[in-house]
């Protein structure tokens, strides 16, 4: 069978950068399963993937000319369904094949197959390979309805009455099997071997492509176009750093990964220049000047060794002139204006206190049904002394705090109110700092007005000091009880107002920062300035918090089984967790793990169908069996051994001393009954149960870890 490798390509006008790398990626991988489950393409083929602003293409090796035909095994429905009594074919069989295109005329090739008495029938064909063309075609139309399109355009075709919908208007097809051109059409348009390369850059116009393998080529030699997305992007990160070498001796490109990927979107020939700003605009926060040199103008801030911004900046242009002095004179004059508004911002906001702007947040709404920006401010200060006096009761350090946490959650959220952060809405808290040192306020509360959004996402520092600790566990707590008390409750992968990252917060507060702080007791507190939480409500919190923790622990590389054992005690301290985890994965290598975790399994199951509560209390005059009185006075002694351990926080030990059990415990169950007939000798046996499930299940739930 002929293979040769296949070149396809869809010519469009300018796709949206951010999207670009996601969308090239879609249509060549779904191209390629698109041809492999026709026959034509390799399983798995390896394949090179081109995206650039104008152009959507891959490369497949080894694609064949025609698939080969394949044997189609189809499972029809009973004889004695298909066939009446005299073996003719019934109308429900009738019916059946016409539906695979097929008449009576088939019914003598069937097969039948099995016992006598269900036997089924079965219509074997060969299907004819498809050709590449109509396979092509099918694989085109599919993968182009399949794409990750963030909107779809409708536009008008050349003829002046049919409309298509895709991401951008389309200009070109290219499909070349080897040399030779496909016969295919998608979107108003039919395929041929000619391209178009750089706007104006491009040595010919069009580019005829020769054959598949020599695209990549042609388009970088007489197109001026680098087509590989990943290719190109090396080539930016490469000339970034050359030119930053150039600019100055310690200067380094700032590091972004996304705007990396959306100047590599928006180039085709990338050409890095240096640029300028007057020093003067240092004196604006550098967070502003960088937020908008990348947002507005997508340059990359060149930064010192210390982390300062420098007046130089680096462009990404998609020209190479010879002299490039008029395209840096450009865009030198197009930031200006930019950081000139950044610091008429800065400049104006300063002439108003933070102070002064708290009373308008009581005009800016938070959520319909929970008041005002105003009212939260005021929530989340109350919370914030609750929390402090829990804090205070294991650390009397923290009422030294509270003037600071009062004077940090008052003004938390008053640079919502700035014209900075109306503008840059990414720089709220930032900006915040700023104008709290301006204002006079202590570096402390400063920095916790700033560090009150953090933990932002996954990896992201904590705040820097316990005031900032305290407004952001106040702030994020708030956000939960109230969203939770009106039933805005995240549910699959739609989350709003971002509670899934605010539960993930507060635990890593709590863990990472060895929080003397109970679950429980902080839910109560932010409960608090709303009247208190309906028990459903805080029952679907608890557990939603929970939740979150069990997820994070699983992709810390815990067991789903460590994590269930301890997880399902729901700890109140979060900063005991890693210990606990630790204990319980020493504690399953013991060789007496597997029998103690498979007995406290079957104690949990006989205490479930008792009715009511079983008391933990044994009274010894009633031990009349020597296991059952072995097995008391093993647990007596290690009882007290495990709970002193678990007393001082040695979860470990505490589990190890309870593989002095395995003995007693397997010999009770071989010869007690706990369910005798004499209800006072029943009671006491399950009051000796209740007392070694409770021994068992003080650090993790160990029955979580049977198999």
């Amino acid at each position: 069978m002929t293979t040769k490798n296949l070149l396809v390509e869809l010519f469009v006008e300018e796709l949206p950068p951010k999207a670009l790398k996601k969308i090239g990626e879609a249509f060549a991988h779904t191209l390629r399963d698109r041809l492999n489950k026709a026959g034509l393409a390799l399983e798995n083929a390896s394949l090179t993937v081109f995206a650039s602003p104008r152009r959507l293409a891959v490369h497949i090796p080894r694609v064949q000319e025609v698939a080969p035909n394949m044997q189609q095994i189809q499972k029809l429905m009973p004889v004695s369904v298909g066939l009446d009594s005299n073996g003719q074919p019934t109308v429900a069989l009738l019916k059946k094949l016409a539906t695979l295109g097929l008449d009576v005329t088939a019914v003598p090739n069937l097969r039948k197959e099995g016992i006598e008495s269900a036997q089924v029938l079965w219509y074997d064909s060969v299907v004819p390979g498809v050709s590449l063309a109509v396979g092509l075609q099918k694989a085109l139309e599919e993968t182009i309805e399949r794409l990750p399109i963030p909107k779809v355009m409708t536009y008008q075709l050349a003829d002046g009455w049919d409309t298509v919908n895709f991401v951008r208007p389309a200009h070109g097809l290219v499909a070349l099997h080897g040399s030779d051109i496909v016969n295919v059409s998608v979107l108003g348009l039919t395929a041929s071997n000619t391209t178009h390369g750089h706007r104006f850059e491009a040595s010919v116009d069009p580019v005829v492509i020769k054959d598949a393998d020599s695209y990549a080529e042609q388009l970088r030699t007489e197109g001026a176009v680098i087509a590989s997305f990943a290719e190109r992007r090396a080539e930016i990160a490469r000339q970034l750093t050359a030119a930053a070498a150039k600019a100055g001796a310690n200067l380094t490109p700032i590091e972004d990964e996304a705007l990396l990927d959306e100047v590599t979107g928006l180039v085709e020939r990338p050409n890095v220049l240096i640029g300028q700003f007057e020093e003067a605009f240092l004196e604006v926060p550098q967070e502003c000047l960088i937020l908008t040199m990348k947002a507005n103008q997508k340059y990359f801030p060149l930064l010192s060794s210390d982390g300062k911004l420098s007046n130089k900046f680096l462009i990404v242009s998609n020209i190479n002139p010879a002299d490039a002095t008029a395209v840096i004179g450009g865009n030198e004059r197009v930031v200006r204006p930019r950081l000139a508004d950044a610091k008429f911002f800065f400049d104006q906001d300063r002439k108003k206190t933070l102070v002064s702007r708290v009373d308008g947040l009581a005009k800016v709404v938070y959520h319909n049904k929970l008041g005002t920006q105003g009212q939260r401010t005021e929530r989340v200060s109350k919370i914030a002394l609750e929390v402090l006096q829990l804090l205070a009761k294991s650390d009397s350090k923290y009422l030294q705090l509270t003037n600071s946490v009062l004077s940090a959650s008052q003004i938390a959220k008053a640079d919502l109110l700035t014209d900075m952060v109306g503008e840059f809405p990414e720089l709220q808290g930032i900006m915040g700092r700023y104008y709290a040192l301006h204002d006079g306020f202590t570096v402390e509360v400063a920095e916790a007005v700033e560090d009150h959004y953090k933990p932002r996402f996954a990896g992201d520092e904590l705040p820097r000091n316990d005031v900032g600790v305290v407004v952001a566990l106040a702030d994020k707590l708030e956000t939960l009880v109230g969203l939770f008390s009106i039933g805005q409750v995240p549910t699959g992968d739609k989350d709003p107002f971002a509670l899934r990252r605010h539960a993930l917060g507060v635990i890593r507060m709590l863990v990472d920062g060895k929080l003397a702080l109970d679950v429980d007791k902080l839910i109560d507190a932010a409960a608090q300035p709303f009247n208190g939480l309906a028990a459903e409500h805080r029952a679907a919190l608890v557990t939603f918090i929970y939740d979150r923790l069990a997820n994070a622990l699983r992709e810390q590389g815990y067991s789903a089984q460590e994590v269930d054992a301890v997880l399902a005690l729901q700890p109140q301290r979060l900063a005991d967790v890693a210990a606990r985890l630790a204990a319980v994965r020493a504690f399953a290598n013991l060789p007496e793990a597997e029998s103690l975790a498979a007995a406290n399994k079957r104690v949990g199951n006989i205490l479930k169908k008792v009715e009511g509560e079983v008391a933990a209390k044994v009274d010894t005059g009633l031990l009349k069996e020597a296991a059952e009185s072995t097995l008391n006075s093993a647990l007596t002694a290690v009882k007290a051994q495990a709970d002193a351990a678990f007393e001082r926080g040695d979860y470990a030990a505490s589990l190890q001393a309870l593989a002095a059990l395995k003995t007693p415990v397997d010999a009770f169950f071989d010869g007690v009954m706990v369910n005798a007939e004499d209800l006072a000798l029943r009671n006491n046996r399950l009051g000796l149960l209740a007392t070694l499930h409770q021994a068992m299940n003080r650090v993790a739930d160990l029955s979580k870890l049977a198999q």
